[in-house]
């Protein structure tokens, strides 16, 4: 045989019928389709099982811990800081806060105490705001400083008529005047046994708000009415009075009732309807009454000309009784019918009185010097003076 028939043989040999081949590409082409479908399958098992376990975490994350534990996850730092001080003395975080920058206003000099959180002072505030005190109707102003001045103009500027040719002489120049309402500290201590503070369920905030409130609340409105000025806003009642018809700036005008001590026998009415149009019609349209639950309740059974009561109760809640039209403010600091005794007020205070005070209190936790209790003394600033003598008028039970 020749080499080319060998050669020949030989690749006739190492051939593969083309049926075959056609076979094996078949073959592979369907393995590789069903691979690729189980792969899509098995991609396809592993997501839903992955999205089964991440809700499987979620519903665990969330019934982990009873409910009452939750409020904890919500704390700000800085409240969880300030209960710790209060309960135990441990004024660590609020000394990290004010370290890291994040609460710069919470710490005062290492004997000072610290600032009472901002939810607890709110609580305080609204509750001064909403009790039966001048505060209620008067400017209230938040200062940084130790005084707040108020300037009032309460001259007029000259003037007169003029021709068209004839010369214009020189008129008088308006007043400024200037009053000072000094801040004053207002404080108060209440205490707590160290057993109460540990107690977990005991809402600390709120009590101290609570006591802290009433207390504040209670001194601030006899001062507004009658103090004297001195380390305590002064009160309006405090400036003297004189006949409205004598009246001049810096004393507060009044009206007699008629009667000494008393209203007057007959149309005992008339006093109050003096005492409304002696104050200047620019403050009547928000003027108010001001008087204690004794005089109301002699005032009320009071009828006009033609029997029907002047008093009138408010229609919706909250809303206040009226008298004359006008809304009367149950301040139980104001005096009692008596005689010369200045027992109602009628006027517009959020002119006629100003009640100045820093936005921020002070807490001090003394732990030594009432054992087993612990004491907290708790400090505010707040002044007060009328601001506008104009404003405010009186009725003083005398004859004249």
């Amino acid at each position: 045989m020749t080499k080319a028939e060998t050669k020949a043989g030989g690749g006739q040999a190492m051939s593969m019928p083309q049926g075959s081949a056609a076979e094996v590409k078949t073959a592979m082409a369907s393995f590789l389709n069903e691979f690729s479908g189980f792969r899509a399958g098995i991609d396809t098992k592993f997501q839903q099982t992955e999205e089964r376990l991440n809700m499987l975490d979620r519903k665990m994350m969330t019934h982990k811990r009873p409910a009452l534990s939750t409020g904890a996850e919500t704390t700000t730092p800085h409240k969880k800081a300030f209960e710790d001080y209060l309960r135990c003395g441990d004024d660590d975080g609020l000394r990290a806060l004010t370290l890291e920058g994040k609460a710069l206003s919470t710490a005062v000099a290492g004997d000072g105490g610290y600032l009472v959180d901002p939810q607890t002072s709110d609580t305080i505030q609204s509750v001064l705001k909403s009790s039966a005190s001048i505060r209620a109707v008067a400017n209230v102003v938040n200062v940084e400083a130790t005084t707040y001045d108020v300037l009032v103009d309460h001259t007029d500027i000259g003037s007169g008529w003029a021709s068209e040719t004839g010369s214009v002489s020189e008129t008088d120049t308006p007043q400024i005047e200037r009053i000072s309402i000094a801040l004053h500290e207002l404080s108060a201590l209440p205490k707590a046994s160290q057993r109460l503070l540990d107690d977990s369920a005991f809402d600390i905030d709120a009590w101290l708000a609570n006591r802290i409130a009433d207390k504040f609340a209670r001194a601030e409105a006899s001062a507004f009415v009658s103090g004297d000025g001195v380390d305590k806003p002064k009160g309006f009642l405090t400036h003297p009075s004189v006949a409205n018809g004598a009246w001049a700036w810096g004393s507060l005008g009044y009206v007699p009732s008629g009667a000494d001590g008393e209203f007057a026998a007959v149309d005992a009415a008339d006093a109050i309807v003096d005492l409304v149009y002696s104050l200047g019609a620019q403050y009547r349209a928000n003027a108010t009454f001001a008087m204690n639950s004794k005089t109301a309740g002699a005032v009320r059974k009071m009828k006009d000309a033609d029997g029907r009561f002047l008093w009138s109760d408010g229609l919706a809640a909250g809303e206040p009784a009226r008298l004359m039209g006008y809304p009367v403010l149950i301040a139980e600091d104001m005096p009692d019918i008596a005689s010369d005794a200045t027992a109602i007020a009628f006027g517009d205070f959020e002119a006629g009185y100003t009640v100045a005070e820093r936005p921020d209190l002070r807490i001090l936790r003394d732990p030594f010097s009432a054992k087993p209790h612990v004491l907290f003394y708790v400090t505010k600033r707040v002044g007060g003076d009328v601001s506008d003598f104009a404003a405010i008028k009186l009725l003083k039970f005398a004859v004249s």
